[in-house]
């Protein structure tokens, strides 16, 4: 699969391409801020977009679907959507057609109730669910166990080889992979639940000691 990331702007937002190299058939994520270029660059490379997602619907991330829609005359998709082409409805589980690929759905709710990361190939769409070095943002105990519960599901279904693309170039390099932020990421170095959460309450203070910015 090629995989192509865009610097679509905002708060340092990434969207993506997805194609299957066999046929052609092209998914996009996270058509934020400039769609424009995401469509442009199918067009020169001859993919065909199949697919528009969104990995959840806070505005940084679907204010580009209008105009994607207009540009690839696709329904742009979120979580609870049903694809009017395939008839498949966007949920855990769910796995839509791409060329010789399969794009697996999987919920992942903490950062907000309807995220969710798409499992492609050896490549993870992981949103605002994952960053290098880093998480989403929650704002209470019950979102903050969400995330713990999704991002301990993504290291355990998942192959530590496995290509992560978040939806922010938050961390010290904009793509890394499930096996590294295993390794590294202060957040899944925690040993429970509760050692996770006071890393989310204390995570200011941890970031000027250790210098993350």
């Amino acid at each position: 699969m090629i995989v192509k990331q865009f610097r679509t702007g905002g708060d340092r937002n990434f969207g993506y391409l997805a194609a299957d190299e066999h046929s052609g058939e092209a998914l996009v994520v996270d058509a934020s801020w400039d769609p424009g270029s995401i469509a442009e660059y199918a067009v020169q490379e001859g993919y065909r977009i199949r697919y528009v997602f969104s990995t959840h619907a806070h505005a940084d991330h679907t204010n580009g679907n209008a105009a994607m829609a207009r540009l690839s005359g696709l329904k742009p998709l979120l979580y609870g959507d049903t694809c009017p082409f395939t008839g498949i409805r966007v949920e855990d589980g769910a796995v839509f057609p791409l060329g010789s690929l399969h794009v697996h759905i999987l919920h992942t709710p903490g950062h907000t109730p309807d995220s969710i990361c798409l499992h492609a190939g050896d490549s993870l769409f992981t949103g605002d669910t994952l960053f290098t070095g880093k998480v989403g943002g929650t704002c209470s105990g019950e979102e903050a166990a969400a995330e713990y519960d999704s991002l301990q599901r993504l290291l355990k279904e998942l192959p530590p080889a496995t290509m992560v693309y978040p939806g922010h170039d938050y961390g010290e390099r904009p793509i890394t992979t499930l096996g590294d932020e295993k390794r590294t990421n202060p957040f899944l170095l925690q040993p429970d639940f509760n050692a996770f959460l006071a890393l989310k309450n204390n995570w200011a203070a941890y970031k000027k000691e250790h210098g993350i910015k």
